[in-house]
């Protein structure tokens, strides 16, 4: 007997059967604005992620020396694959380019809630277009999935935040700065205890007085962010609130401005992000994390040696979005459904094949019995998996040129000739002929 690695999950038909409708529906909302599907490898170069994020993120990855000498990972996320998919076409490809897509990614790094070492995600992207509308074009695809499965505004509220009105306010205190370290404290300000985070940003270089002041600014109403832009006295926060504040204004022509709120001290932890960013969280407080998160990250595909390119994405993962979606009851039913099962009775298996063929043409699950099972046997098995009409092709009534209909839920049945059905109706079940 084996058992699972610690990390990764079995996915039995019936959870199978929610994810996939929870998958269908976020991939539905982004298709129906123009995004196209990719599919990418579930190997990549190491020194990918090395030269992006140092040495050190390779022990957070399923790294290793592959047969033939090649350091490689499994790959933890879609952007680095997706920019470097970008390069090699950069000049083919119709701007702008959208893509979305539903994989799987691998991590090493400590199991808890919400948080697999294999975990799938649906990413959504847009490159070639520095536009506020492709950031709330962003933030309106992931509002339309989020509310297609049922959620309101009562289950989740996007975090808005800018990364350089952020490096912009550390810039402009006195001393030296690690800009980059000191944000990466802020993605954690929500995560640790008040002493640690403000340990993290001395650590960073600001002194106990302005970690003080940065914390406050970090709480600026946004009908005060003009008061940054003075504190700042600097172009790039100037422009980093005006572009902030056009995303926002945008979105509320996409109809999912009342999804949105400031929030500054979100900050999003990978360093490539660059302007607008955001993160989901359940408005309840009860999933304690954050659902998912996204941003712009227009310098990417020019470090991977492009042209200066623009971009924007985000990417639920469907472990935190399954804890939120169970929060708010709106988690699909976990069972397994069959439109029809054809039971055979004697020597009928050409017009049951028959019969099962029809009404597979017409787009219905349909199962027939493929281990010579008794009459008793078979019924037992299409209630098992939630039929909900069986049809009875046997010998006796096939004298007759007849089958019989039995609705599953309420026990009914009915006596049909054999050529009416399914003849001409879509969906013939019992009520068609009772």
């Amino acid at each position: 007997m084996y058992d699972r690695i610690k990390g990764f999950r079995d996915f039995y038909p019936a959870e199978m059967s929610a994810r996939r409708e929870v998958m269908d529906t976020v991939e539905g909302a982004a298709e129906r604005y123009g995004f196209r599907e990719i599919a990418t490898p579930a190997l990549e170069p190491a020194e990918m992620y090395a030269d992006k994020s140092g040495e050190e993120i390779l022990e957070e990855l399923y790294a290793f020396e592959d047969k033939g000498g090649r350091d490689v990972a499994l790959t933890p996320e879609l952007t680095p694959t997706a920019a470097r998919m970008v390069v090699a076409r950069q000049q083919e490809l119709s701007k702008p380019i959208k893509w979305v897509s539903t994989r799987p990614f691998w991590r090493y790094e400590q199991v808890q809630q919400g948080r697999f070492r294999e975990f799938y995600q649906t990413n959504v992207d847009i490159f070639g277009s520095s536009d506020p509308t492709a950031d709330a074009e962003i933030l309106a695809v992931a509002a339309d999935a989020l509310t297609e499965l049922g959620l309101t505004d009562a289950d989740f509220d996007f975090r808005v935040s800018h990364r350089d009105i952020l490096g912009g306010l550390l810039d402009s205190f006195e001393g030296t700065i690690d800009t980059r370290d000191a944000i990466r404290a802020v993605d954690k300000r929500e995560k640790v205890d008040p002493d640690e985070y403000a340990t993290l940003l001395r650590e960073a270089g600001l002194t106990d007085a302005q970690v003080s002041e940065f914390d406050d600014l970090l709480e600026t109403a946004e009908d005060d962010l003009d008061e940054l832009v003075a504190f700042a006295g600097t172009d790039r926060v100037e422009a980093a609130v005006e572009n902030l504040q056009a995303v926002l204004d945008t979105t509320a022509d996409f109809g999912v401005r009342e999804y949105c709120t400031l929030s500054l001290t979100t900050a999003r932890g990978l360093d490539y992000y660059t302007g607008v960013v955001f993160e989901c969280f359940d408005s309840t407080g009860e999933v304690s994390r954050a659902v998912f998160g996204g941003g712009r990250y227009d310098d990417l595909i020019e470090g991977f040696g492009g042209q200066p390119t623009p971009a924007v994405g985000f990417a639920p993962g469907y472990a935190t979005l399954s804890l939120l979606c169970q929060r708010a009851g709106v988690w699909p039913d976990e069972s397994l459904t069959t439109d029809y099962y054809v039971l055979q009775v004697g020597d009928t298996r050409d017009v049951a094949a028959d019969i099962a063929r029809e009404l597979r043409e017409r787009g219905h699950v349909v199962e027939s019995d493929v281990s010579g099972r008794s009459f008793g046997a078979q019924l037992d098995y299409a209630d098992s998996i939630n039929a909900e009409t069986v049809v009875i092709v046997g010998e006796q009534d096939l004298e007759n040129d007849e089958i019989t209909l039995k609705d599953m839920d309420s026990g009914e049945q009915v006596s049909v000739p054999v050529d009416s059905f399914p003849g001409d109706h879509e969906q013939p079940t019992y009520d068609t002929f009772a």
